[in-house]
């Protein structure tokens, strides 16, 4: 198998065609510690920070930043990632948690509006967006939109995606804040996650979707262990899909602490996805591009080289075995780990 190239070496990842759509995949880190100092992805552990996610857009043409979700983006960080990156790379950005109402770290708050949270509402070890005035909302959601005006300049902004907590249900107060979104995020595309399965049951599910359609918004298809079926739907000019691997539940611990594992690898969250569970999807991703110009598919799985090889692989089997990479020999993670050997492995 052909060495990887040197960082120096370093060209783009394409996505594939599908009719007239493009097909991006790609994970939501390129930065995590076991693919770095475990995976055998990059050619070196001693790459830098903008070496790295040079090299990461060299082999797939899409991330989704999942760290904006704990705290939001400066414009001097998106401002790297956009010059750390070629032409048609695209970054997708989850939205800063205290946007979609879930708990947020009290320390992600720009200092100069830590003061206007009441000290009586202070206590406790996270901070929750209706403890907040409404103008300082406003002014959370008007800053994060700044910080991401040089990756949109620079042609690199994919889409917002905002991941609402289970307890955002089907209530009045929930269609409202959806209604708000486009008006939250001027000139941004943005994608829509639901997590509680209230949306998308029965009849609701075909009223949550024109809802969505109706916006602008896009909806985020969620891979689903089996014997549930995901929504696989689009509904605006770009399609998601994540894959968050099909973990059916925590495992045990023990008193001891140890963790009984549940065969998906050495980590109760590991899982990697076979080539089989891969290309049963590849007929839906192109059934999603006959109605879309672009869709993107993003692996959750990070572990080792779990969600970039995974990506890689799906993107192949939706543009017909056209390769896009090759992972290294031996990157399929440790022999006990029980995951699927490394894709270009396969048959």
């Amino acid at each position: 198998m052909a060495a990887r190239p040197a960082v120096a070496e370093l060209g783009v990842a394409r996505g594939v065609t599908v009719g007239t759509a493009t097909v991006l995949a790609g994970a939501t880190s390129w930065a995590d510690r076991t693919l770095v100092r475990d995976g055998g992805f990059y050619p070196s552990r001693s790459l830098g920070a903008a070496q790295r996610l040079a090299y990461y857009a060299s082999r797939l043409p899409l991330a989704e930043v999942a760290t904006t979700f704990r705290f939001p983006p400066t414009p001097d960080t998106t401002s790297r990632w956009a010059a750390a990156t070629p032409p048609g790379f695209t970054l997708d950005v989850q939205a800063w948690s205290l946007l979609t109402g879930a708990p947020t770290w009290p320390e992600s708050l720009w200092p100069d509006l830590q003061g206007r949270v009441a000290p009586s509402r202070r206590e406790g070890a996270k901070l929750y967006r209706h403890r907040l005035p409404a103008e300082v909302v406003d002014e959370c959601w008007e800053r994060f939109v700044h910080a991401l005006v040089p990756l949109a300049r620079a042609g690199r902004m994919g889409a917002v995606v905002l991941r609402y907590p289970a307890w955002f249900s089907p209530r009045p107060g929930s269609w409202a804040e959806l209604a708000q979104i486009p008006s939250r995020l001027p000139g941004l595309r943005a994608a829509v996650e639901l997590t509680n399965d209230k949306w998308l049951v029965g009849d609701q599910c075909e009223k949550t979707l024109g809802f969505l359609e109706g916006l602008g918004l896009g909806f985020v298809c969620r891979d689903r262990p089996a014997p549930a079926r995901p929504v696989v739907a689009a509904t605006s000019d770009w399609a998601f899909v994540r894959f968050p691997g099909r973990h059916r539940a925590r495992p045990t611990v023990r008193a001891d602490g140890a963790v009984r594992a549940n065969g998906a690898g050495p980590v109760w969250w590991s899982y990697r996805y076979s080539d089989a569970e891969l290309a049963a999807w590849a007929p839906l991703v192109r059934d999603l591009a006959s109605g879309t110009s672009q869709v993107h598919l993003v692996m959750d799985n990070c572990w080792r080289t779990d969600a970039v090889d995974n990506a890689a692989r799906l993107l192949e089997l939706v543009g017909a075995g056209v390769p896009l990479w090759q992972p290294a020999e031996g990157a399929a993670g440790p022999a006990d780990a029980g995951v699927p050997p490394a894709p270009g492995a396969l048959g």
